[in-house]
């Protein structure tokens, strides 16, 4: 084949984070707050030439019937203070943090992300996240709780401020943006940024989260990995930037996807399996149940068959986005699946929640990677390992030069050294600082 059949797969890495995904039990699992871990990943991830690294952030301890949630953990280090200091020990690799524009105020926002990239030579950028709950409120002072329709509002106009706060950066102009959720006049004191401003990433799935994305991001965190689902989902995010006077170019769609090696597709398929269960463990399955189910289920056998009684209307989980959608039809679909598949409620939570997308030897992975790319599947990938800090040794080591041999991956940096140039975006057209843009486009 050909290395004209392939469009470049870009790379991304996700600092594996508090969740069923994350693997603690296996004895390579390392730490998750000592910088050492966060410093392992990113130069590995540099050493592979991925575009940027990528930090979730947690404003809350999540609960679940009242406790502590038994997959989080206490002590998350902040987004910003830990790309700062990854800043000081990479050279090239993007440096991207995810920062809730319902809770932070555009100056803020402008400052902090202004100064990392600047500091760091033009390598940030932000994810914005429109968080809504109460839940997560009760940490800030408004108490913050907005509808679907404000926070995507008000996730605009925080945006479309800060842009102007990082236009109008190191010329003394003042900024003045009056909005129905922003109302500042302000002199930004940072310095300008190499990059025009940083990257502005964005995840959201709903219609008002994909018209967000077609306005104001340039890339796009999803999870749509794969098959027909993700060539829908592409089409029509990538369809909605003509309304916006935008060209396909201008956004990158890069969903989150796991990945699993083996010296054979047999081994490949058994690790993962071994993976799955290191993952969904008897407890964690019987917690994921009760999200769906709506009710305690502690004394349930995981190992058993799922609930006989139908689920209830009630959320146990606080502090995190319903993981399934309509509890009647999930419960419907997967006893259907038991019953076909006689398989135990943790078999069939391990067979719904955590297969991952790309299974196989390092060629095979490399080349479906490079399919999906090139079949408009998507613009590349959010790679989410298993394993704290050494979960992407194996895939730099073994899949990056296999997407090399195939002519869909770079072979080095960019001479230019900004994030847009490593992504390929176009810089920001120059706007003026002291005129508001539109509020909510």
């Amino acid at each position: 084949m050909s290395e004209s059949a392939f469009r470049p797969v870009h790379l991304v890495a996700h600092f594996p984070g508090v969740n069923s995904t994350t693997v603690w039990s296996d004895p390579r699992a390392g730490s998750q707050i000592d910088f050492s871990s966060f410093e392992h990943f990113a130069r590995t991830a540099e050493r592979g030439l991925f575009d940027y690294v990528f930090l979730a952030e947690g404003l809350r301890l999540r609960e679940q019937k009242g406790r502590l949630h038994d997959l989080d953990v206490a002590g998350r280090p902040h987004t910003l203070t830990v790309l700062a200091a990854l800043a000081a020990v990479t050279e090239r690799i993007g440096l991207v943090g995810t920062l809730s524009s319902t809770f932070n105020e555009p100056a803020e926002l402008a400052r902090a992300l202004g100064t990392l990239d600047a500091l760091s030579g033009g390598r940030s950028g932000w994810n914005v996240v429109t968080s809504s709950d109460a839940f997560h409120g009760g940490n800030f002072r408004r108490g913050g709780y907005l509808d679907l329709g404000e926070r995507y509002e008000r996730a605009a106009e925080v945006v479309q401020a800060t842009k102007q706060l990082w236009a109008a950066a190191g010329t003394g102009e003042e900024v003045g943006f009056h909005g129905r959720q922003v109302d500042i006049t302000a002199v930004p004191n940072t310095p300008a940024s190499p990059q025009g401003h940083p990257v502005i990433v964005q995840a959201g799935d709903s219609p008002a989260g994909r018209d967000f994305a077609a306005a104001h991001a340039e890339v796009i965190f999803t999870r749509h990995a794969a098959g027909r689902e993700g060539q829908e989902f592409y089409r029509d995010v990538k369809g909605r930037l003509a309304r916006t006077g935008r060209d396909e170019d201008s956004l990158l769609i890069l969903p989150g996807a796991g990945f699993v090696l083996g010296d054979t597709e047999a081994e490949a398929r058994a690790n993962a399996d071994e993976i799955a269960h290191q993952q969904i463990s008897g407890p964690t399955a019987v917690s994921l149940l009760e999200q769906v189910w709506g009710t305690d289920l502690s004394e349930l056998d995981p190992d058993g068959p799922l609930p006989s009684f139908d689920p209830v209307d009630a959320k146990l989980r606080r502090g995190q986005v319903r993981q399934f959608g309509d509890p009647q039809a999930t419960a419907a679909a997967w006893r259907a699946k038991a019953e076909r598949e006689h398989l135990s409620a943790r078999e069939v939570v391990i067979a719904t929640t955590s297969r991952p997308a790309y299974i196989g030897t390092p060629h095979q992975v490399a080349l479906a990677l490079a399919e999906a790319v090139r079949d408009r599947v998507s613009d590349g990938f959010v790679l989410v390992p298993h394993l704290t800090p050494s979960g992407l040794d194996e895939f730099v080591d073994k899949v990056v030069p296999e997407l090399q041999d195939l002519g869909a991956y770079r072979t080095a940096y960019p001479d230019q050294g900004t994030l847009r140039d490593i992504l390929g975006l176009p810089y920001p057209v120059a706007e003026s600082a002291g005129v508001p843009a539109g509020v909510g486009a």
